[in-house]
């Protein structure tokens, strides 16, 4: 099996993406900071048939300093590593003049520092091999801007950047470094938004839906397929045509 990283896997976005990864054919190793109900009981559903196909590791992602030893452990565990998916992510919302300083230096700290240094270290795994794929969860605001998100937008638009450069920084080793930018999802954290600005973003969108986790999910695993081997660099859009 390869092995690829998901952070964030224990809810949402990141247990969609875990499990369907899982399901199909990799080994995948969630980290989050404490294990979910929901992550137990997918793992436990996908065992029979893919028995060690989804793993768990608590670690707390802003410890940046510890994430070294992390990706060592991992990779005598589990062997080489093929792929990361930084997918763990705060998304807080506010009007900038009204937030924390802390609360934007966490946001900066878990959303930017934090896969940046994870990717590094998994890259020496990858380089090694001469082979891997990366793929970073960014978000079509980073693009388009929306209201009281200023500060969640920069630390996506940040990942594009970071994915860019890195593609090229890689590529003759065989790497990929690919982003996708989903547009609002149906999770948790859209929860938050009024009916009002539900239905707006709905009407905006080409096809008059909003997207689902396992329309990101199957994004993900098209990334790390063989069929996107001459892919790297880009940002895949994913949001019903939110922004066509």
């Amino acid at each position: 099996m390869l092995n690829v990283i998901v952070t964030g896997g224990s809810r949402g976005l990141g247990l969609a993406i875990a499990s369907t990864l899982a399901a199909g054919g990799y080994r995948v190793i969630t980290i989050a900071r404490t294990e979910s109900a929901q992550l137990r009981t997918a793992a436990a559903a996908i065992e029979p048939e893919h028995p060690g196909a989804l793993h768990f590791r608590a670690f707390d992602l802003t410890n940046t300093a510890a994430i070294a030893a992390l990706v060592g452990d991992l990779r005598k565990e589990f062997g080489p590593l093929y792929g990361l998916v930084n997918n763990a992510g705060l998304g807080t919302a506010g009007v900038l003049t009204m937030m924390r300083d802390e609360q934007i230096e966490s946001l900066v700290r878990l959303n930017t520092i934090s896969p940046i240094i994870l990717s590094k270290y998994v890259l020496r795994s990858m380089m090694v091999e001469r082979a891997g794929r990366i793929v970073n969860i960014s978000s079509i605001v980073a693009s388009t801007g929306y209201s009281a998100l200023s500060a969640y937008a920069a630390t996506k638009a940040s990942l594009i950047g970071f994915t860019r450069s890195l593609a090229r920084e890689v590529g003759q080793l065989g790497i990929t470094v690919n982003a996708i930018a989903p547009g609002f999802v149906d999770t948790e954290m859209t929860q938050a938004l009024s009916g009002g600005q539900r239905e707006q973003i709905i009407r905006r969108s080409a096809l008059r839906r909003m997207i689902d986790v396992d329309d990101i999910a199957a994004s993900v695993e098209f990334l790390l397929s063989k069929n996107a081997r001459n892919i790297t660099g880009i940002t895949l859009t994913v949001d019903a045509g939110n922004t066509a």
